[in-house]
């Protein structure tokens, strides 16, 4: 039997499996991720998220989108990577260091009443050159890439936070067709790794709007790498101040570009249920 415990960023929910101790071996990885994700015949999440060992920080997050495909970083599932290891006693640090595969993010965990109530996360420096994005365009910062999906053509600003991001401004995004864009720019020849896709609505310089198509999950409730791709863009376009609050469907995330180039996420973690599955 596998233990588990499903917890979520603002909606933003993940399967989280403790591979610390020896007692979760894992295998399949991807295979699970699809299993534990269906919301009909599994547990029903965004993805799996498994909390290993690492030799180069006090942990290292491995994470798989719903569809199976690995995902280098996530920032809402990161905070609750911060939230899981101090609430189960894995740390007592309220600061610590987490290896991914878009390299170690620091968390600092805001602990209230002994438990982790939320977490503001380093994610490091934005990636901006159209190569290690990677985006396709002549561009070498790329703030005007033109696609046309089904009826519509849309303006791109592309941003890396470790996962490749496209941010494009909209009118109305509550009542915006998600799924029907989003599934076809996802999969756009410009984007050689595929591509998360955010479709935004700016409110005044310090309140932006947001949905997100994410790679290989779909439309989710809230994206932490995709919230700090989209303050860059549109700091870059020169819509907002380097501080803003988004507004996702899930919650507020708060972002900040601060003077060291590092952009920095703050936002809740929370603890849906815990149990145990045969796979």
């Amino acid at each position: 039997m596998i233990k588990f415990t499903k917890m979520h960023g603002l909606g933003n929910d993940y399967v989280y499996i403790d591979c610390t101790n020896g007692n979760n071996q894992i295998n399949n990885e991807s295979n699970l991720a699809q299993f534990v994700s269906n919301r009909h015949f599994g547990i029903g999440s965004d993805g799996l998220i498994l909390i290993c060992n690492s030799d180069k920080a006090d942990f290292r997050m491995k994470m798989y989108n719903a569809d199976g495909s690995e995902a280098e970083m996530c920032g809402n599932g990161i905070r609750c990577v911060g939230k899981f290891v101090y609430d189960k006693g894995l740390t007592t640090k309220t600061t610590i260091t987490v290896e991914t595969l878009a390299g170690i993010k620091i968390l600092r965990l805001n602990v209230k009443n002994g438990k982790v109530e939320t977490v503001e996360v380093d994610m490091g420096e934005p990636i901006l050159t159209q190569k290690l994005i990677p985006v396709i365009s002549d561009e070498e910062i790329v703030k005007n890439l033109k696609i046309k999906a089904e009826d519509k053509e849309f303006i791109f600003t592309c941003v890396s936070m470790g996962n490749p991001h496209a941010i494009t401004v909209v009118d109305n995004v509550k009542n915006f067709e998600v799924e029907k864009y989003g599934k076809v720019l996802e999969v756009d020849k410009h984007f050689p790794k595929r591509s998360n896709i955010e479709f935004i609505e700016i409110k005044d310089r310090e309140n932006i709007k947001m949905r997100v198509w994410e790679r290989g999950a779909g439309e989710t409730f809230a994206c932490g790498t995709g919230a700090c791709a989209t303050a860059i863009a549109s700091y870059l376009n020169g819509l907002t101040n380097k501080k803003v609050n988004i507004e996702l469907l899930g919650g507020i995330l708060n972002i900040e570009w601060k003077e060291d180039n590092h952009i920095y996420m703050t936002g809740p973690a929370t603890t849906v249920f815990e149990g145990e599955f045969e796979y």
